[in-house]
Parts: C-alpha cells; sequence; structure tokens
C-alpha cells in the first residue's frame, strides 16, 4: 500500500511523543523527509532504542539519501524540523510568527548545535559551524559557510555535510547527516578542529549544553555574532 504524507505524519507523531525531538530538515538527511526511511525516527538521539530501531552513530543509522550539490566558499542556510510541524508548516518556515499560530518544538531549552563536514563517511569530522544556547530551532535559517578552501568531495556515500546537536535540558546527543557533492578548490584543504561527541556509550556522559530559557518554545534565533564567526570560519 502507498505510504501518503499523512501516515508519514501519524508516524512520526507516534515516535515523537516518546522522543519528540528536533531533526535537520535542509540539507536533506539521511532518512529525514521526503526520503524512503522517514517515519520519525530521525528525531531520535543516538543510543535510543525501541522494538524496531535502534539510533546508531555516526548518522542515526540510516542508509545513504538524496545528494545535495555544494561548492566551496557556498552558505548553506540550514532548516530544522520539529517532531509536531505540519505539511503546511514546512512549506511556510523558517519565519518566526505570532503566538497563535506557532507549532510546538521539541528543541529542550536549545544546546549546541555543530556543523561539520565528513569525507569519509563519518569516520571523523571537520568543524565548519557552531551555534550556542538558541539552536536548534524550526522558526529560523542556521547559515553555515562551506570553507572557501576545502577540496572538492565526490565519493559516493562518503561526503557528508553533518549536524549534531548536544541539547540542554536533557543530556542527550543528536546527529543528522546529509549527502552531499562538493565543488572544492584544488589543493584544498579541511579544517583542522573536530567537533564534540558526547552522551552515548563509550563518550563522556553527561554533558548539558548551555541554553536559552525558551524552553520548547521559539527562541531568539541565530546570535548575530555567530552567524558572523560561522561566515568568516575561524575553526583553524
Amino acid at each position: 500500500m502507498k505510504t501518503t504524507a499523512t501516515t508519514l505524519f501519524m508516524l512520526m507523531s507516534l515516535v515523537g511523543s516518546a522522543t519528540a525531538h528536533m531533526a535537520m530538515l535542509y540539507p536533506t538527511p539521511r532518512g529525514g523527509y521526503g526520503t524512503n526511511e522517514y517515519n520519525g525516527h530521525v528525531h531520535t538521539f543516538i543510543g535510543y532504542e525501541d522494538d524496531t530501531w535502534k539510533a546508531r552513530f555516526p548518522c542515526g543509522g540510516f542508509a545513504p539519501g538524496p545528494v545535495t550539490e555544494l561548492k566551496a566558499g557556498e552558505v548553506v542556510p540550514v532548516r530544522f524540523l520539529a517532531s509536531s510541524m505540519k505539511k503546511k508548516d514546512i512549506k511556510t518556515q523558517p519565519r518566526p510568527t505570532n503566538s497563535k499560530h506557532r507549532f510546538k518544538q521539541a528543541r529542550h531549552g536549545g544546546g549546541t548545535c555543530e556543523f561539520s563536514l565528513s569525507y569519509n563517511g563519518g569516520r571523523t569530522f571537520h568543524l565548519i559551524g557552531r551555534y550556542t544556547k538558541s539552536c536548534p530551532d524550526a522558526y529560523y535559517e542556521w547559515p553555515v559557510k562551506i570553507p572557501s578552501n576545502v577540496p572538492s568531495c565526490n565519493k559516493k556515500n562518503q561526503c557528508l555535510f553533518v549536524w549534531s546537536w548536544t541539547a540542554n535540558i536533557l543530556p542527550q546527543y543528536y546527529q543528522n547527516c546529509a549527502d552531499v557533492i562538493i565543488k572544492g578548490v584544488a589543493n584544498g584543504k579541511l579544517p583542522s578542529k573536530g567537533i564534540e561527541i558526547v552522551d552515548f556509550p563509550g563518550h563522556k556522559q553527561g554533558v548539558k549544553a548551555p541554553g536559552d530559557g525558551a524552553g520548547e518554545n521559539m527562541g531568539k534565533g541565530p546570535n548575530k555574532h555567530e552567524i558572523n564567526a560561522n561566515l568568516n570560519n575561524p575553526w583553524d
């Protein structure tokens, strides 16, 4: 039987009732909205397990998904998906709205979002952006720049744009990976700094990132100073 958009949202709601978290919407991650595997598990934190699913590191354990083409120097307008968003919300966001027309977000008071590139399928990660306290939030775009001097990457299933989140209210770690092709520069290099990896077996436990005090509501969005920093790639 063909799976409808309504069915997908019902499935997401069932998963969301137990885990009710955030996911990357754009670039489209493995297991994300619009992929064949999409059923809400993309919202789960690393280590989450139920009768049918276990979210594994890296990338949640999903199969490779659609490929987004990026290039060195490009600014990626990252968007997020709240588990309670309806189809119309996905079409109209990201934009702040009034209190009568808001969807709920299980953003756990915000936290730290890190963005990275992996050229080896998630074995190593190279930090290219970071937002603290108010991230993630589906009401905003979060600009992340692909460094101007990165090398090209077109190896099948190996080139990834990665979002990782350390939550504020709960010590939970999330990671979504978008398959990409990157048009880079000759003799380019990747940033030397890695990402924080915490709160699942084999890694530091009990880490909770600072939040923004907005709880599950719409926060203030990306900090202007952090936007400027992310567009200037200070990670080397």
